[in-house]
């Protein structure tokens, strides 16, 4: 499960000793039941803001971080008094994306969650935000738990917030139009939809970074529920499928996780337009992206950056990681790879580092 900041905290910021005390009790009900929960909780942020006495929350990544290694104690003290209480033992991971991308890493990650779980821990999980750069980061504890629930295998992934789950339109904004949406299969166009960024204030997330969560559990094979934090035995009713805020098909392709993070979670560095042959080769027959193919260039990136793939329509359509920077880029698009000096990669994109978006 994934807790927000908005559920965690209080109006002024502060860890909710309550709230997290009543998502312990499910937390410990399922494990009776047999099953094995693994916690990604935001918070520490905001318990930084509360516990440093500043009014509001800044915005400059330094501070951002500082605050994080402030808060995250106060968040884990809350979680370990909670969770006694039912004769368990937190065991805090932060984790960076490196872990998820590099497959050492992705694999040491999932020996040490698979170790703790055998121990019969409850693992906490959350970013390393006091040392990750702006430049690789999650973005949000949404996007991490769902990259989690793959590396582990979940069976289910709860994303829990403050609102009962997906909605036609705002619920915050007052009026009836604004409809609940029980469940979500895996082509439905509200995979594809964009949502709204905003949220309580106090943490980074928002429907938005839920939905994208739910895509990328999706095509991992895991089932998603967004659900209130706040309403009775949310958890334990998520994991038994029983209705309950918002639920999310897991798609029955599945993606690897390189590929996994090439499609939702990689930093997009730069946008690689391509002819309507390219296009169709890459889409119909799997092809590698040759650089014959490529009729322009935007952005600066390097070699192992994520790039956009968009056809003659500006649309993109696949995501991919370069073997060749821009500047060569430039020089080598729309020659064949026989013209090209031996210098320069023969491949912008191997086929076994491009993703084809869904829908």
């Amino acid at each position: 499960m994934k807790i927000g900041t908005s559920s965690v905290t209080d109006d002024h910021g502060a860890v909710d000793d309550a709230a997290i005390a009543k998502l312990a009790a499910e937390v410990a009900a399922l494990r009776t039941g047999g099953h094995q929960v693994v916690v990604v909780s935001s918070g520490a942020v905001a318990a930084g803001v509360a516990a440093l006495g500043l009014d509001a929350r800044p915005t400059d990544v330094s501070t951002l971080q500082a605050l994080a290694a402030a808060g995250q104690p106060r968040l884990m003290r809350s979680w370990d008094a909670a969770l006694a209480g039912h004769g368990l033992v937190p065991a805090q991971a932060l984790l960076v994306p490196h872990d998820f991308v590099d497959r050492r890493q992705y694999l040491h990650a999932r020996r040490t969650l698979s170790r703790l779980l055998e121990l019969g821990t409850v693992p906490i999980i959350n970013e390393n935000d006091a040392i990750a750069s702006d430049e690789a980061r999650y973005g949000d504890n949404d996007r991490l738990a769902a990259l989690l629930a793959h590396n582990i295998g979940a069976a289910v992934l709860v994303l829990l917030t403050d609102l009962d789950g997906l909605f036609t339109a705002d619920p915050r904004l007052g009026g009836d139009d604004a409809v609940l949406i029980e469940r979500v299969t895996t082509d439905d166009p509200l995979l594809s939809i964009a949502a709204g960024h905003g949220g309580s204030g106090r943490g980074s997330g928002g429907m938005a970074s839920k939905l994208e969560a739910a895509r990328i559990a999706s095509w991992s094979g895991v089932r998603t529920v967004i659900a209130n934090a706040a309403r009775a035995d949310v958890l334990i009713d998520a994991v038994g499928n029983r209705s309950v805020g918002t639920s999310f098909d897991a798609h029955r392709r599945k993606l690897g996780a390189r590929k996994l993070w090439i499609a939702f979670a990689a930093r997009v560095a730069g946008r690689v337009a391509v002819d309507d042959g390219a296009r169709r080769a890459l889409v119909e027959r799997g092809t590698s992206l040759l650089p014959a193919g490529v009729t322009d260039v935007a952005g600066r990136f390097v070699a192992g950056d994520t790039v956009e793939v968009v056809g003659p329509d500006d649309v993109p359509f696949a995501r991919g990681m370069v073997s060749v920077d821009h500047t060569d880029l430039r020089k080598a698009a729309g020659h064949r790879t026989t013209d090209l000096p031996a210098a320069v990669a023969h491949e912008v994109i191997h086929r076994d580092d491009l993703v084809l978006l869904p829908g």
